[in-house]
């Protein structure tokens, strides 16, 4: 198989076709473009600004640009409605490397959110935009910290009330059970509030992008939490993060 195709041909294709469009007013990436940070395993994020009557036309337009480069030979559509509140679509090409995805997401141009606070997202690689589609506001800080007091609250009560549940599946050798509950309930909230202390405006990103939003110090801590060996040691990593939990807490 040829994995010869790069992303700049890709996106050239992609612009050339959405660009005329009267019903698509911006394209842009994100991902690791927005932090400049693209590497030879970095995906292609890529996001347009259409109408909102004409989203789903938009992927058959992006298709037809890509089939001179390449056959796709893979295509997953997230299920509506996305989390997100986009409409969304994977591609892995034949003629590209197996890194190179094209996430492709369409942003109703009534949707406000159209994932470009930088604080979060980076600063968008805008490809066009006719409207003023990548222009963002100030974060709100003063939401933010409102929020994330309710959160510590939250992550402060369900931590202590959950943590039981690991204990009792060792206790009942049932190893897969007790860890997946470890990765659930200790290291999730774990993260968390170390996000909150480090970088709150991501708070919710668990450990995607953790060694770039988090201090040498603490990644280099947190990364052995995550590689248990033995029952025992599960039971001995749950409790040095408990106490991680509680003395960040206090």
């Amino acid at each position: 198989m040829s994995e010869s195709l790069t992303r700049e041909p890709i996106l050239a294709a992609i612009r050339a076709a959405l660009e005329p469009q009267p019903f698509v007013h911006a394209m842009w990436e994100g991902g690791a473009a927005g932090f400049g940070r693209i590497d030879q395993w970095s995906d292609i994020d890529l996001q347009v600004d259409a109408d909102d009557d004409r989203v789903t036309d938009v992927f058959p337009l992006v298709e037809a640009a890509i089939a001179p480069l390449s056959p796709i030979s893979l295509r997953y559509e997230i299920p509506q409605p996305a989390w997100h509140g986009h409409h969304q679509v994977f591609y892995r090409l034949k003629n590209a490397s197996p890194y190179l995805l094209l996430d492709f997401v369409v942003i109703r141009r009534s949707n406000p959110d159209k994932m470009i606070q930088p604080e979060i997202h980076g600063s968008p690689a805008v490809h066009f935009d006719k409207v003023g589609a990548t222009r963002w506001t100030p974060l709100d800080r003063a939401a933010l910290t409102a929020k994330l007091d309710d959160r510590k609250h939250s992550l402060r009560v369900s931590f202590e009330l959950f943590q039981i549940l690991t204990e009792k599946e060792l206790h009942r050798k049932n190893w897969a059970e007790a860890m997946s509950f470890y990765h659930s309930f200790t290291l999730r909230p774990l993260v968390e509030l170390l996000r909150i202390r480090h970088c709150p405006e991501r708070h919710g990103f668990y450990v995607r992008y953790y060694k770039h939003d988090l201090p040498l110090e603490v990644s280099a801590r947190l990364e052995p939490l995550f590689f248990v060996q033995s029952p025992d040691d599960l039971a001995k990593k749950r409790a040095e993060a408990e106490t991680w939990f509680r003395s960040l807490m206090a």
